[in-house]
């Protein structure tokens, strides 16, 4: 260890506190539905849900602050006001969030039953890799976290169990007129982290741009025309959009339901899979 001299200073630089909770922050919210009891936004890829270690701000959560002020669920906690379920930061698509506890109570019963026994309606699009050889089919394996890879949820025995619906959407060929990835539409019995991109993997499909679960992702990406390829490598995010929500209304117990179209990024892949020219290109 190093010795100090009688009289030397020394001098320690203490960063400063995270704040105890989240601060409001004016993010945009694209808001596809609000009242007096919830509010449904349409998240854009990239914006973290709410604040964790590595992720202090800058979260929908702040967004949520400083638009509905401090009418939003307190259930969650402090770090997670009116948050019902979330999205993964990559992931796209419908969210609901309460704005009072009582909302936050009946939605998260909704959400609790998944919809097996309820009106809940969850249903996202996923780009995969390969073709299913069936039109639809469902994946019942128990998931759990990563016995050496923190970070990652795998199937392992013992673990929670969780169920997903698939069916086919549409097949895309690559350049020597093979199959090579599809679109499908994936509907959740249970809501399990990373569910839809361990599931889908396990039976050999793993989403296009996850780089978590989707092993040989370059090589698989060469089979693509050049569009596709440059489409897919500019994505920067897994193929993952959750395009349909539907539940019970706390109140009025009136069904509401809400879509929303694929992103610009997953749109252009798309039309780049299908051999479409983007608008203004020539065919």
């Amino acid at each position: 260890s190093a010795k100090v001299a009688p009289g030397e200073v020394f001098t320690v630089e203490v960063p400063p506190p995270e704040p105890a909770e989240p601060e409001p922050q004016d993010i945009p919210l694209d808001i596809v539905f609000e009242d007096d009891d919830l509010i449904v936004i349409d998240k854009p890829a990239g914006l973290v849900v709410h604040p964790a270690p590595g992720n202090p701000d800058g979260t929908l959560v702040n967004a949520l602050l400083f638009h509905c002020g401090a009418s939003l669920s307190g259930i969650g906690g402090v770090r997670r006001p009116g948050i019902v379920h979330r999205l993964d930061k990559d992931t796209s698509g419908l969210m609901v969030v309460a704005k009072n506890d009582r909302a936050h109570q009946k939605l998260a019963a909704q959400f609790a039953d998944h919809g097996r026994t309820g009106p809940l309606e969850r249903a996202y699009l996923a780009f995969v890799w390969g073709v299913p050889e069936l039109p639809s089919g469902t994946v019942d394996a128990p998931l759990a976290r990563h016995p050496v890879s923190r970070e990652r949820i795998a199937v392992r025995a013992g673990g929670r169990f969780a169920i997903t619906h698939w069916q086919r959407v549409e097949t895309y060929e690559d350049t020597q007129g093979r199959p090579v990835a599809s679109l499908v539409e994936c509907r959740l019995e249970t809501g399990r982290t990373h569910q839809i991109r361990v599931h889908m993997a396990h039976i050999g499909h793993p989403l296009l741009g996850d780089a978590l679960y989707g092993g040989g992702q370059r090589t698989k990406a060469n089979r693509l025309g050049e569009e596709a390829r440059a489409m897919l490598e500019t994505l920067g995010r897994q193929a993952l959009h959750a395009a349909r929500l539907g539940f019970e209304h706390p109140s009025s117990g009136e069904f509401m339901s809400f879509e929303s179209e694929l992103p610009g990024d997953l749109m252009r892949l798309q039309e780049a899979l299908q051999g479409r020219p983007r608008e203004g290109e020539a065919p």
